[in-house]
């Protein structure tokens, strides 16, 4: 029972709860990121791929209209 509760959080913490945080540190910083920090980054999602294609229909993170004044 142990071992097959230790297998159900270590799947949860890799196809949810670390996506999740990966998802919010990419959205604050992918502007202003270096160039290392921006390989790290692509790093993390090239390693939980599973779980960001699993969180992605539920993101929208598109960019912000421009508001154009006359």
């Amino acid at each position: 029972m142990v071992v097959a509760l230790l297998y159900l959080s270590l799947a949860g913490a890799y196809l949810l709860a670390v996506p999740v945080a990966i998802l919010l540190y990419l959205n604050l910083r992918w502007y202003t990121a270096t160039s290392l920090e921006r390989s790290f980054m692509y790093f993390l999602v090239f390693f939980f791929f599973p779980g960001l294609l699993l969180l992605s229909p539920f993101v929208n993170w598109r960019p912000q209209k421009r508001q154009i004044e006359v």
